[in-house]
């Protein structure tokens, strides 16, 4: 697809020109033709930048610029400017569609990025209040994991031009969150950090699994592996929380002061 290809809408911007309501310049390949509605259009050649008119309206020459937005144009004859222009790109159907699943591959991303860093924040108390030294060790292995999730995300947030919005919250694990910070001040804190910690490490391989399926639909491979990775090591994490349930159970109740029988 050649720069210009495409259809584009025509504003004027000063000089001679008449109003340009409805005009339009198609353009493929090394040809294109400036059209206002239904009427016959006016074809001229692309040269680089320069869209140079046939006859009857040989001596005509619209000279382009790049802008942030699309192109400027002066209006020439023979040489001599009496006008100008922009052209702004009208986009088709499948061009919106894939901006918008662009745009929610991007919010996914972020969304996933500001749940890791909400899991650090839980983490970090989880491994305050937990005297058993194998889940301790078990939980500041998964905090370095989590790290390194949290850095797959941004670099993909960069990829794509973005920046961590750090704004939004990533739905329920706020929630949990919240819930676990307050029950930091209460007992049995064994079996809420526990309870608190398998259901953030579930909602967070949900929300990769989402995330790996928009990156997929979106063509982007490398988002869609970096989902899969950060999945794969909250599995782990949650198998190996299942594993202590017995003993999550037995701290809960000896901090409440109950007896356990052996």
């Amino acid at each position: 697809m050649a720069e210009l290809d495409g259809v584009w809408d025509v504003k004027r911007t000063g000089g001679a020109l008449p109003p340009m309501l409805g005009v339009r310049k198609q353009i493929s390949g090394a040809s294109g033709e400036t059209k206002l509605g239904p009427l016959p259009g006016a074809s001229f050649d692309v040269v680089g930048l320069s869209l140079r008119y046939r006859a009857p309206f040989a001596g005509f020459v619209d000279v382009l610029e790049r802008d942030e937005e699309g192109y400027r144009g002066r209006a020439t004859f023979c040489g001599r400017e009496f006008g100008d222009f922009e052209l702004e790109r009208i986009k088709t159907g499948g061009e919106m569609a894939s901006e918008q699943l662009k745009e929610q591959l991007v919010k996914h991303i972020d969304e996933a990025y500001a749940m890791e860093q909400n899991v650090l924040r839980m983490l970090d108390g989880m491994i305050g209040t937990t005297e058993d030294s194998e889940i301790k060790n078990e939980l500041r292995e998964h905090k370095l994991e989590t790290e390194r999730h949290a850095e797959r995300m941004q670099q993909r947030l960069e990829a794509h031009s973005a920046t961590p919005s750090m704004v939004r919250e990533a739905g329920g694990i706020a929630g949990a969150l919240l819930k676990s910070v307050l029950d930091l001040t209460r007992g049995e804190k064994a079996g809420r950090n526990a309870r608190d910690g398998y259901a953030t490490e579930h909602l967070e391989i949900a929300s990769y699994q989402l995330l790996e399926r928009i990156a997929q639909r979106a063509g982007d491979e490398e988002t869609a592996e970096a989902a899969r990775e950060n999945r794969r090591d909250e599995e782990a994490m949650a198998k190996k929380l299942d594993a202590h349930w017995d003993k999550f159970a037995e701290l809960s109740l000896k901090e409440e002061g109950v007896p356990v029988r052996a």
